[in-house]
C-alpha cells in the first residue's frame, strides 16, 4: 500500500501543505496521501503526539506517517525516522514520537541525516517541505530507514510526558482536559480502563468537571437535552465531556489542563434491592 498520512500545525490558508503533497508526489507518483489534521494548535506538541497515537493504528501496514509540528525548526533539534508495529513515522525530535515509540514494539530509530534523501536545498523554516516530505516519499519508493542516518535509542529521544490521571484519598481519581474537537466535546486523559474498575456491582460514579457533577456515563452523545453535561466513552477510548446539540466546552468554559474528577457514588440500599 503506498500510503502516506500528514499530521501538521499548518492549517489549509496558506500552501504550506500543498506543496508537501507536491513534493511527495514528484518523488512518488503512484504515493496515496491522506490528511489526518492540519488544525492542531499551533506548536501544541502534546495534542499532536495524542492525536498521532490514536490516529496510525487504523492506516495499513507500511503506511508513512509525516508528523510536522516543529517549533524548533532551524534549530540543532534532530529528525527523527522510525519503524515500530510495521509503520514508518518521520517527525523532528521533539516529544511527538515519545508516547507512541514508549508503547510500540520499535524496529528501528535513527537521526535523519542523509542529505541524499533531502530537497537541494534545505530553508531554515520549512522542514516539512525540504526535510521530512522528501524522506518520508523515499521511505514509501522503499528506501531503507538505516540509509537514512545513525540509530536513536529511544531512551535518548526527546521525552514527552503527557500527563496521567492522579489517584484521589476516596478512591476516585483526578483527570485533565486535554482539548476539544471541532463539535466542542471535551477530550480528557482518562481513558476507560481507568473507569471499568470503578462501575463493578453496587457502585455507580459521577463526574466532576467546570462546576458541574455529571451523574454517570452517558452511551451517547444524543439522549439528554441539549442544555445539559453528559460524560462518554468516546471512540478513541477516553472520557469525553459533550453537551448533545451544544458545545461543552463553550457550556463549561473549560480550558487545557482543567481537573476532571472521577468519583465513586453509592447506590442507597432501597435502589439496589429495587433494581
Amino acid at each position: 500500500m503506498n500510503c502516506i498520512t500528514l499530521l501538521t500545525d499548518f492549517g489549509t490558508v496558506d500552501e504550506y501543505v500543498g506543496v508537501m503533497k507536491g513534493v511527495i508526489l514528484t518523488i512518488h507518483p503512484a504515493a496515496a496521501i491522506v490528511d489526518i489534521c492540519h488544525d492542531i494548535p499551533p506548536g501544541d506538541i502534546p495534542s499532536a503526539a495524542r492525536m498521532l497515537t490514536a490516529a496510525y493504528g487504523y492506516f495499513p501496514r507500511k503506511t508513512v506517517h509525516v508528523c510536522v509540528v516543529d517549533p524548533g525548526v532551524g534549530t540543532n533539534r534532530a529528525v527523527l525516522a522510525a519503524r515500530a508495529d510495521d509503520h514508518f513515522f518521520v517527525a523532528p525530535d521533539n516529544g511527538i514520537l515519545f508516547p507512541l515509540l514508549s508503547r510500540a514494539s520499535v524496529d528501528n530509530v535513527v537521526r535523519v541525516h542523509n542529505a541524499d534523501f533531502f530537497l537541494p536545498e534545505i530553508s531554515r523554516t520549512f522542514h516539512g517541505r525540504d526535510v521530512l516530505a522528501p524522506v518520508a516519499a523515499h521511505l514509501l519508493r522503499g528506501v531503507s530507514i538505516a540509509d537514512l542516518g545513525p540509530p536513536m535509542p529511544v531512551d535518548e529521544m526527546v521525552s514527552l510526558a503527557l500527563p496521567r490521571p492522579q489517584a484521589a484519598p476516596d478512591g476516585g481519581f483526578v483527570g485533565t482536559v486535554t482539548g476539544a474537537d471541532r463539535f466542542g466535546n471535551l477530550l480528557t486523559n482518562i481513558e476507560s480502563r481507568h473507569i471499568d474498575p470503578m462501575t463493578g456491582r453496587g457502585e455507580a460514579i459521577e463526574i466532576l468537571v467546570g462546576g458541574v457533577v455529571i451523574p454517570g456515563l452517558s452511551g451517547n452523545y444524543g439522549r439528554l437535552d441539549g442544555k445539559t453535561c453528559l460524560a462518554l466513552i468516546g471512540s478513541r477510548g477516553i472520557l469525553e465531556i459533550a453537551v448533545s446539540g451544544g458545545s461543552a466546552k463553550e457550556r463549561l468554559k473549560a480550558k487545557t489542563g482543567d481537573p476532571v474528577t472521577v468519583r465513586r457514588k453509592k447506590i442507597p440500599e432501597e435502589m439496589k434491592q429495587d433494581s
